[in-house]
């Protein structure tokens, strides 16, 4: 049995899936849009069994890039979580089939609550399709699953409509990669927007040296700072030395490197960076002339940091 031929197929058939979305588009989609930025409340998603995890991750996304949303499963939303359900909430109902039992009896609720129903369906003739407000079509020729039993490519579209969903409403709201970050301050990219310099630097037991300082203090400054750099004070302003700086130089000059000053192995006004910067410009320093630390410089222009990437 070839493996790779059948993820191959996987992949085929679920790459048609999503590709076949965008003729599937139409003026409801707009509608929908529309709604979700007019709206007051928030956006609630349901769906029951694969789809409810399709929709969890749909809201999930949504939440994070400026529209409010939490996911709501309908067996408990029948047994009381629709107390949540405020009438200005617009509500995205997850069904393949649009038959879903669970899903289905919410819908009298939804529209003696007014609220606004969106059906994320693959059957524009289901019972979901009818009571809706706007239909999102995710229907799909086959799924993956041999025996077209198991949710794939169904599953596949439904999260594409989803992301297309949120990648819309950002755009349409404008949404900044600050704005981001304020959801995610416990993430990378919450360290980079969020942190100032100042929070980030190392401060203490700086790795420095003076100009004239031999090779093997160079070495075990490098070593004992665990940095990877060491920081030379020179007449001319600061100078560093990187591991890589201690390679090269073995390289050149073989024995004789022992011989060699720090003033004579330096990089002289290495980069830096004020300390009231941003992270985000810190790391774009570095990352722009692929290096691994920048020195932080006081207002007189003395040495108070190094940010290490």
């Amino acid at each position: 049995m070839d493996y790779q031929h059948i993820a191959r197929e996987v992949f085929d058939i679920e790459a048609a899936a999503v590709a076949n979305l965008s003729r599937r588009l139409d003026k409801q989609f707009d509608q929908t849009i529309e709604q979700i930025l007019s709206t007051q409340g928030r956006v609630i998603v349901c769906g029951m069994g694969k789809s409810g995890q399709i929709g969890r991750k749909i809201a999930a996304t949504l939440a994070s890039t400026g529209t409010p949303s939490f996911f709501m499963h309908p067996g408990e939303a029948y047994h009381g979580d629709l107390g949540m359900v405020a009438k200005e909430d617009v509500f995205i109902a997850i069904s393949n089939s649009g038959e879903t039992e669970e899903v289905v009896k919410l819908l009298s609720f939804l529209k003696e609550n007014g609220n606004f129903l969106i059906g994320m369906t693959g059957n524009k003739d289901s019972t979901l399709a009818r009571a809706a407000n706007t239909v999102l079509d995710v229907a799909v020729d086959k799924e993956a699953c041999p025996l077209q039993l198991a949710p794939t490519s169904s599953t596949t579209a439904t999260l594409a409509m989803g992301d297309a969903l949120a990648v819309t409403l950002m755009k349409a709201r404008d949404f900044q990669p600050e704005e981001f970050a304020r959801f995610h301050p416990g993430g990378s990219l919450g360290r980079r927007l969020l942190s100032r310099v100042r929070d980030e630097m190392i401060c203490e037991n700086l790795p420095l040296l003076s100009a004239d300082a031999s090779f093997a203090e160079v070495v075990n400054c490098i070593s004992g700072g665990k940095l990877g750099i060491a920081v030379v004070e020179a007449k001319q302003g600061y100078g560093i030395i990187t591991d890589g700086d201690i390679r090269r130089s073995f390289t050149q000059h073989a024995k004789d490197v022992f011989d060699l000053s720090a003033a004579k192995m330096m990089t002289l006004h290495p980069k830096s960076i004020p300390v009231d910067a941003r992270m985000n410009d810190a790391f774009s320093l570095m990352e722009k002339h692929q290096i691994t630390s920048l020195l932080v410089l006081g207002e007189n222009g003395s040495l108070i940091g190094i940010v290490k990437k």
